[in-house]
């Protein structure tokens, strides 16, 4: 199989042309007067765009106009969404698409122009589901993914903990550039019993399993740090809910979306915060503040 065949589509809103391998599209970028700024940046899965988008998406969106949102499981291609969506002032946009269809998926929109945005790993098995994208902004990498989840079987587990691997060796050579490193997404996994409301009850679960949970561990051994638990050690704060059990009404949650940042960032984190009362999906943002 050649590699164009299993590799996503990433579109950048304007530019209108599919990038293939290596998927790197190259756009001028300068900071005026090399001045920081802070960024706001939003991660959301949003359980398909164009569910989200009949919620009221797109109010919520003007409303925030962060620098940087991400989103994942968009289950979308730009051809099926609005054009006051992808023609949103201020803001280019990027997709990775999987090949099968309403399934899985991720877009950046961003205010800063990135130099490069690339799609996965070059891994193929990984790549072809759309699963991440990675904005260059110079000495930052901002990388937006949404992680498979094990609970359909005992192969996809093993799938998601293989993605793990790719990704944690992915982010640590661009660390070995010297690069910072936000990530942003739904990693299918709570890390502590904090993390979620029921943690004995789903001990033998997937996304809570113990080489999950180990996996997680031994990311923030390696200098990644959560950002929301920089600044908020509370129990109670959740970011996924089932909803055929109404449990988000009480409160009966997962937190399994994360923003992390390398840890030569933690300085520059300015506030870090969940959005439980944003609904539209069974998910809620996430975000930080971030001096750049």
């Amino acid at each position: 199989m050649k590699i164009e065949d299993v590799t996503p589509i990433i579109r950048g809103g304007g530019h209108g042309r599919r990038l293939q391998p290596p998927l790197t599209l190259a756009i001028e970028h300068i900071r005026p007067g090399g001045k920081m700024s802070e960024w706001t940046v939003i991660s959301w899965n949003v359980n398909g765009l164009r569910a989200a988008l009949a919620k009221g998406f797109l109010d919520w969106f003007r409303g925030m106009r962060p620098e940087v949102l991400c989103l994942q499981e968009t289950r979308a291609v730009e051809e099926q969404l609005p054009p006051e969506l992808l023609s949103m002032e201020g803001y280019s946009s990027y997709f990775s698409s999987p090949e099968r269809k309403g399934y899985s998926g991720v877009a950046i929109f961003t205010r800063p122009e990135p130099r490069a945005v690339r799609g996965g790993f070059g891994v193929p098995r990984f790549d072809v589901e759309g699963r991440a994208l990675f904005a260059d902004y110079g000495d930052l990498i901002l990388g937006n993914v949404y992680f498979p989840n094990g609970k359909q079987s005992a192969e996809r587990l093993a799938y998601k903990l293989d993605f793990y691997e790719a990704f944690l060796e992915h982010v640590e050579a661009l660390r070995g550039k010297g690069k910072s490193v936000v990530i942003c997404g739904d990693f299918n996994t709570a890390h502590k019993e904090i993390d979620l409301a029921r943690p004995k009850e789903n001990s033998g679960v997937s996304g809570f399993l113990p080489q999950e949970r180990a996996w997680m561990d031994r990311f923030v051994e390696r200098g990644y740090l959560d950002t929301f638990r920089m600044f908020n050690p509370d129990p109670g704060w959740y970011t996924w809910w089932d909803s055929k059990t109404r449990a988000r009404e009480r409160n009966v949650g997962w937190r399994i979306d994360y923003i992390f940042v390398s840890e030569d960032l933690a300085d520059r984190v300015r506030k870090a915060f969940i959005l439980p009362e944003v609904e539209g999906s069974d998910h809620c943002p996430v975000g930080l503040v971030l001096e750049w």
